[in-house]
């Protein structure tokens, strides 16, 4: 089923009654139904949840997404105990040996160059040297395959001189903002899935609860850098404004496509995680990531 995103950027008060998120603010009340919702961005600093909603939220594995002072997303939570047999997930991620985070983090970044040329190609630019590095990249990409991509990537990317930093010009507040409802998404579809968000396979920071989510997202990104140019295309804005943010929001629904279906965003995040946990288990050898693009 396909849940609903909610976006609040004025003041409101949610509360729940009879398993329905009830909204108030000054004008009306409306309620919706706690099971269609997959995620909930509250940006506005004065906004009011109570701990009934949010614990029924939480049950019902929805992502709601805290904003700071600046509008930015900043923290978000989740569920802790959203799988029937979690524990024993838990233990087969945190028993994973070296050599199979090796292989994983390899498909990781060899499914990212490849969806980056995917997306270079669909702008009609060179995308030889991207697929030369995808065919070349080694267990634990050990010499950082990722990095070469992403020299060229980011270079051809615009038609102008652009610089990806986390705190750099335009359009790089897009690409973040774009980025973090992308990793709230998957760290979503990683707890749905009865995996710890904070254990990666490659990344590790003491300081970061969401090191899996980092490691999955990666080949997910170019939709994110798609979203972003089209919005360019569109608005005449260096600002990210509200009708932008529900731009990149949007990409939760965008249509991914698998061998043997296509499917939104935020349900395909599912088969991709619920594959990993397969590969934990030992069930399986390969993550399944979907095409970007057709």
């Amino acid at each position: 089923m396909l849940k609903r995103t909610l976006f609040f950027g004025n003041k409101c008060s949610l509360t729940t009654k009879h398993e329905q998120l009830v909204i108030k603010n000054p004008d009306r009340e409306t309620t919706v139904p706690i099971e269609d919702i997959g995620y909930i961005v509250l940006e506005h600093q004065e906004t009011y949840i109570s701990m009934p909603a949010l614990s029924k939220l939480s049950s019902n594995n929805v992502s709601v997404i805290f904003c700071d002072a600046k509008h930015m997303p900043q923290s978000m939570l989740l569920n802790l105990d959203s799988h029937h047999i979690q524990q024993e997930h838990f233990r087969n991620q945190i028993n994973a040996t070296e050599p199979l985070k090796k292989q994983l983090w390899q498909q990781v970044v060899k499914a990212k160059i490849q969806n980056q040329a995917t997306h270079l190609n669909a702008l009609k630019k060179n995308t030889n040297p991207l697929e030369y590095y995808a065919s070349k990249v080694l267990s634990g990409d050990s010499d950082n395959r990722e990095g070469v991509a992403a020299a060229y990537y980011w270079k051809h990317l615009f038609d102008f001189d652009f610089k990806r930093e986390r705190y750099g010009e335009y359009p790089n507040s897009f690409l973040n903002y774009g980025y973090i409802i992308l990793r709230a998404a998957i760290a979503r579809a990683l707890s749905g899935s009865g995996l710890l968000n904070t254990l990666g396979i490659h990344h590790h920071n003491k300081y970061n609860a969401f090191c899996l989510a980092d490691d999955i997202m990666e080949p997910y990104r170019p939709l994110i850098d798609a979203k972003v140019i089209e919005i360019m295309g569109t608005y005449d804005e260096h600002e990210l404004i509200t009708p932008i943010k529900a731009q990149l929001l949007n990409v939760l629904t965008q249509t991914v496509y698998f061998e043997d279906k296509k499917s939104p965003l935020m349900v395909g995040l599912s088969t991709t995680t619920s594959s990993l946990q397969q590969c934990f288990a030992g069930k399986s050898r390969k993550i399944i990531y979907p095409k970007l693009w057709i």
